[in-house]
């Protein structure tokens, strides 16, 4: 049986429930209204967490892409969008009171050293790793030394890939996502059956981060054994920026959480058996053996 990894007050493994995660990413737009209002509509759908991410501008990406062309709100750069989607120590401090507020959790995926270090300062429940950081060996590390637990992220990686990065961070506290990098996913590309094959090779929770449109298959991985759910979610698909279409509105994100705790309701737990409810139904229905 996979390990059982605390997040908060929460039990995320075999036989727990669903650990339901709101990805804000970047889909604030820089605006901290709009941050308030993304964080209570995850409170009032249900979900466990909010997610952020977090950079820091100048490591991440190379001079020539700051410079590049790219007409924003922020300006006219992609510098300038970049920045203007970062939020500093003050907003930070905002998301934390809001979050405690709400009574919901809340951390982010570090794209950098610094990154994790400044949201150490807040004492997070957890790091999240994306996707595109899998390979970075400095990073994983990085992230050990706080001995916090860690979700990382599985997309557009080879299970060599995947063999080296958990050989890096070890199997306690750790969380693997299955999880396909298009935005938005096709279905046949989703390849749900992966988060079974995931389970049986590191022995640790696995969970689903989807990035398709629709909730159907979202709510497939939860019956084929995810036990985190991640979706990115948005006031409205039309807002600007890049991870808006790929992205639930809060009446799709409602009903996400509805079905996710309904399939696990029904699951049951494999024990064969007649109920009281079946028996005047069985007494009306079925022959007398004479």
């Amino acid at each position: 049986m996979a390990n059982i990894v605390k997040i908060g007050k929460h039990q995320i493994g075999e036989a727990q429930p669903c650990f339901v995660i709101a990805e804000i990413g970047i889909n604030h737009n820089g605006d901290l209204d709009l941050t308030r209002k993304l964080i209570a509509a995850a409170t009032i759908a249900g979900c466990d967490a909010v997610k952020f991410q977090k950079r820091t501008v100048d490591v991440v990406y190379t001079p020539e892409e700051l410079k590049r062309p790219r007409e924003n709100p922020f300006g006219a750069t992609n510098g300038d969008l970049k920045r203007g989607l970062e939020f500093g120590k003050e907003q930070y401090q905002e998301i934390a009171d809001c979050c405690q507020t709400h009574d919901i959790l809340w951390f982010a995926s570090a794209w950098d050293e610094a990154s994790v270090d400044f949201l150490e300062g807040f004492r997070p429940p957890c790091y999240k790793i994306a996707s595109a950081s899998l390979t970075d060996d400095s990073l994983l590390k990085h992230h050990r030394q706080y001995d916090r637990p860690i979700i990382l992220s599985t997309g557009m990686s080879t299970l060599e890939e995947i063999d080296h990065a958990v050989e890096v961070l070890g199997t306690e506290n750790l969380i693997l996502m299955h999880c396909t990098s298009t935005y938005p996913s096709q279905p046949q590309e989703l390849n749900l059956r992966a988060i079974q094959t995931l389970k049986d090779r590191y022995q640790v929770p696995v969970g689903y981060s989807g990035h398709e449109t629709g909730l159907a298959t979202t709510v497939a991985a939860i019956a084929m054994g995810a036990c985190v759910v991640e979706r990115h979610i948005t006031l409205s698909k039309t807002l600007w920026g890049s991870d808006q279409s790929a992205s639930i509105e809060v009446p799709a994100l409602l009903q996400l959480v509805q079905d996710i705790r309904m399939v696990e309701a029904a699951q049951g737990d494999g024990v064969k058996r007649v109920y009281d409810s079946e028996r005047p139904i069985l007494e009306k229905l079925r022959r007398v053996k004479s």
